[in-house]
């Protein structure tokens, strides 16, 4: 057959599926589309915050419920509405967010600019200049979440003015948000005064300061945990682990590693779940197969874990078959 010959050939084969499939996906996306702008009037109408950033994350439109609140939100003046479309808006974690978002963080609403605040932290936002002036807003809120928001842009040049107003600040949990944030920047050179923080009179300022020591790889954090760690009161040891939130696997692995086997399996559990977001890729398989393996009373401590790391069930039921314990 002529290659022009084949080639119509196939095009005549295929055509007819692209013309069904492509109306269809169209029809489909102008279906979530539509379910999208339902979803952001309900919220502009007093709907609940909660399941209408699931609903929108679900539809995966994420980009597009964006524009709609923004749209939106230049037509709503009610106090508490605008408050909820800013949430939303937050919660979608959607690059198409950030504009809108900084423009928010100078909001008159404190709400509004906390608000806006947790959804430029969520997006690891750069536009640090949006977010400095609010460490010294007049609402503890709001500069509790300028903090996170600062240390989540990984911004090494914003430690000093967090540790700045670390030591300026008066409410605790504020001051401790700023403190862990610092080690967030991941500037090193703030680690001689995040150990000063370490004698503070304060548990929540001491537990702040080694939780930014620790995320800076620093062995005066590391010490503080195993410390927690060394302790036979449960709970105190879970204090200890929690230290090692947002520190890369490499350098958590010498102490969480032998925790895998400790008898407290909700320890060994959350141990396993922070290497993982820590860079171990591995420690989803441990999790998926000691659930598997688990008692129906320690099952528990391993699903809680994947519930948080949103495991899928083919991902789930490949992990089973290539250990072959299921079909």
């Amino acid at each position: 057959m002529h290659p022009s010959a084949r080639l119509v050939l196939v095009l005549s084969l295929l055509l007819p599926w692209v013309a069904l499939s492509g109306p269809g996906a169209a029809a489909k996306r102008g279906s979530r589309r539509a379910e999208t702008e339902a979803v952001v009037q309900a919220v502009a109408e007093g709907g609940a915050v909660p399941p209408a950033i699931s609903r929108l994350r679900f539809l995966r439109e994420e980009a597009f419920a964006a524009r709609e609140i923004t749209t939106t939100l230049s037509t709503v003046h009610e106090e508490r509405l605008r408050r909820n479309l800013t949430a939303v808006l937050a919660g979608l974690g959607t690059r198409a967010a950030e504009p809108t978002l900084a423009r928010l963080a100078s909001d008159e609403d404190s709400a509004v600019r906390m608000y806006a605040a947790q959804g430029l932290a969520k997006l690891n936002s750069r536009l640090t200049q949006v977010m400095i002036p609010l460490l010294e807003d007049k609402s503890s809120g709001v500069r509790r979440e300028a903090a996170r928001a600062l240390g989540a842009s990984r911004n090494a040049k914003m430690g000093p003015l967090l540790v700045k107003a670390a030591k300026a600040e008066k409410e605790l949990e504020v001051r401790a948000a700023m403190l862990s944030a610092v080690g967030d920047t991941g500037d090193a050179k703030q680690g001689a005064a995040l150990k000063e923080f370490l004698a503070s009179d304060s548990e929540s300022t001491r537990f702040a300061a080694a939780k930014g020591l620790c995320r800076l790889g620093s062995p005066d954090g590391f010490a503080f945990a195993g410390k927690l760690l060394g302790s036979e009161d449960r709970f105190v040891r879970r204090q200890g682990l929690e230290l090692y939130e947002g520190v890369s696997a490499k350098k958590a692995a010498p102490a969480l590693k032998p925790l895998l086997e400790d008898k407290d399996r909700a320890l060994a559990a959350s141990a396993a779940r922070i290497l993982h977001d820590g860079g171990d890729a591995s420690m989803l398989e441990w999790l998926v197969l000691a659930s598997w393996n688990a008692k129906s009373d320690e099952k528990l401590a391993y699903e809680r874990e994947l519930e948080t790391l949103q495991l899928r069930d083919d991902r789930r039921k490949a992990i089973l078959r290539k250990a072959g314990v299921a079909q």
